[in-house]
This record gives C-alpha cells, sequence and structure tokens, in this order.
C-alpha cells in the first residue's frame, strides 16, 4: 500500500526530517542560536526543544565558532551534532573551525576518526534583508576537501536529505535556499526517494539545451524552461542538488545530447560553483558541444542592499536570455 503523500512547506519539512532523526537516534542533537525555545528565526525547530529536551535541542551564545567547535569535540566523543548557522553570512567567523579541523580531521588521522558534523545554513537571498543576511557562500566549503556540501530544492528533497545528511560519518554543509522555506510540496515520508544524496536529478526534460542550477533557482529555471518551451525550446533543467561532490556524469549525459549547456546560481560568476562545472563538462563533451557553456549568477560585488537585490539575483529573464543565446549559436 502506498502512503499518501504530506503537504508541507520547506521549512517544515526540514523540521519533521530534524525529529525524526532525533527520534531513530539518542547521539543527534541539535545546536545552535535560538534553535531551542523560539525554534529558530525561521521556525524550523519549532517544538523540538519541548519534546526531546534541552540536553539534544541546545540554546547557543552568540558564537558560530564556538558553536562549531563544541560541535567538533562533541562529534569526536560520538554524538551526531546538527549545527545552525542563523544566516549564511555569520558562518565566516566559525570559516576556521569548519576548514582546518572539521574538514581535515578524518585525513589528518588516516581514517581512524571521523566526523558526523552535519551545519545547516539558511543561505541566497529573496527576503530583502540587511548586511550580512542574504550570500551564497557555497563555493567556499565546496572547494574545500574533506566536506560535502548539498542543497535541497523541494520540501521532498528537504526532508530526505537533511536525514541522509546527518547519517552520514562526514561533514555535511546543507545549505538551505530560505525563500523557498514557505513554498508547498508533497512529502512521502514512509517511502524515501530512489535518489541519493549526491546525485542530480532531471527537474523537467528537454532535448535542445541543458540548464544546470541548484537550490532556489531551480523554480526560477523551471519556470525558464516553461517559458522557452512556449516558444518551441526544450529545455532540459537538471537539479544538481549536491555541490559537492557534483554528480558530472547525469550534467554529461545530458549535454551530450542536446549539445549546450547553462548554468545558474545565486553566488557569484567569478570562480562560482558554475565555473568547475562549465570546464570539467567540457573537456567530456568538447566534441559533442555546438557552443560554448554559458554562465549566469550574482555580480562580482558584495551581496547589495535590499532596494537592488532584485537586479543582483538571477531571475527568469537572465536565465532565459542566456539560453536564447546560446540555442542562437
Amino acid at each position: 500500500m502506498t502512503a499518501t503523500p504530506t503537504t508541507m512547506a520547506m521549512g517544515a519539512a526540514i523540521g519533521a526530517g530534524l525529529r525524526r532523526a532525533l527520534d531513530a537516534d539518542p547521539t543527534v542533537l541539535l545546536m545552535g542560536e535560538d534553535v531551542g525555545r523560539l525554534g529558530g528565526v525561521f521556525r524550523v525547530t519549532e517544538g523540538l526543544q519541548k519534546d526531546f529536551g534541552a540536553k539534544r535541542v541546545i540554546d547557543t551564545p552568540l558564537a558560530e565558532s564556538g558553536i562549531i567547535g563544541t560541535a567538533f569535540g562533541m562529534a569526536l566523543r560520538g554524538f551526531r551534532p546538527v549545527c545552525e548557522i542563523q544566516f549564511d553570512g555569520f558562518i565566516y567567523p566559525a570559516f576556521n573551525q569548519i576548514v582546518a579541523q572539521v574538514a581535515k580531521i578524518h585525513y589528518r588521522t588516516a581514517g581512524a576518526v571521523q566526523m558526523p558534523l552535519t551545519i545547516r545554513v539558511p543561505y541566497g537571498g529573496g527576503l530583502g534583508a540587511v548586511e550580512h543576511h542574504a550570500e551564497s557562500p557555497e563555493a567556499y566549503f565546496a572547494h574545500t576537501a574533506g566536506l560535502r556540501v548539498v542543497t535541497p530544492s523541494s520540501p521532498s528533497d528537504a526532508y530526505w536529505m537533511i536525514q541522509e545528511s546527518i547519517a552520514d560519518d562526514d561533514p555535511v554543509l546543507f545549505f538551505e535556499p530560505k525563500r523557498r522555506y514557505w513554498e508547498k510540496g508533497p512529502v512521502d515520508t514512509v517511502t524515501a526517494p530512489d535518489i541519493s544524496l549526491h546525485q542530480a536529478r532531471i527537474a523537467h526534460p528537454g532535448g535542445d539545451v541543458t540548464l544546470a542550477v541548484y537550490g532556489a533557482l531551480v523554480a526560477t529555471a523551471l519556470a525558464a524552461a516553461a517559458h522557452a518551451g512556449a516558444d518551441g525550446l526544450s529545455v532540459e533543467v537538471i537539479d544538481l542538488r549536491s555541490l559537492s561532490p557534483i554528480d558530472f556524469d547525469t550534467i554529461e549525459e545530458s549535454v551530450r545530447r542536446t549539445g549546450r549547456l547553462v548554468i545558474a546560481h545565486e553566488a557569484p560568476v567569478f570562480l562560482g560553483l558554475g565555473a568547475e562545472v562549465a570546464a570539467r563538462i567540457t573537456e567530456r563533451c568538447f566534441f559533442q558541444m555546438e557552443a560554448p557553456v554559458l554562465r549566469v549568477g550574482g555580480f562580482h560585488i558584495p551581496y547589495p542592499a535590499s532596494r537592488a537585490e532584485s537586479h543582483y539575483v538571477p531571475d527568469t529573464d537572465r536565465i532565459l536570455d542566456a539560453v536564447y543565446r546560446v540555442a542562437a549559436l
């Protein structure tokens, strides 16, 4: 008998996934600023401290380096901490802990020590927030060997991917597209989807242009594909889901069919994830490609004030412009 999917918003789906992980494994605990009594700034962890207690859902001081450093020690002692960085721009005080300690301990000990630590990071714009509250720092961590980096684009992925991240014995940066927290979708809480944590998925099939995206821009890309379809252009949208490692095989298979690739992300184009994807796919598919890879993303400036945000974040028009340009070549 197939279970009827439950309709959830993405934020609620992450909370439900955290609840299930807490219930299934007594070594799992949550840490972060206001994650307990308040339930988090976005109410993702609402009710969890009440049900699991203050020793497993821990309100921490406002000290990101201290949060990650403490979680690092707890992971060494057999716990599976899940840390919340309240906003993307607040992760920088913990950068040294993450890239110099968390990422390297497994290698440093020749595999003897595991680091089952999950770091939740609400990221990206779309809320009209102030400085340090709307950034996309994922490339810093995807660049660092020893870290896994993933990001969901739907409530279903959010529900299952947070549980997979927590169960992983390697450290995982779990980037949550905050502008999608309130968007709803079906979630089958009984049967896990037939896709691994680090596997990309084809969100929309097509045959003329491959459009690779992740996180908040998946919905934008699907809207662009619908517009292009009305003009007779078939766009295949690939949701990367995992940013380290990247599922290049799925992208390659698509590009070998379409001959064209556009990559879009909210982070700056300069040295962003799109550059790595473009280089790898060009190496793999050079003789099948009909046009150079085009990238769409943020500009090489600090994230702008909220009134200029709409000019910075890639929208449907900017993505469509790249799709039409690459299709014309």
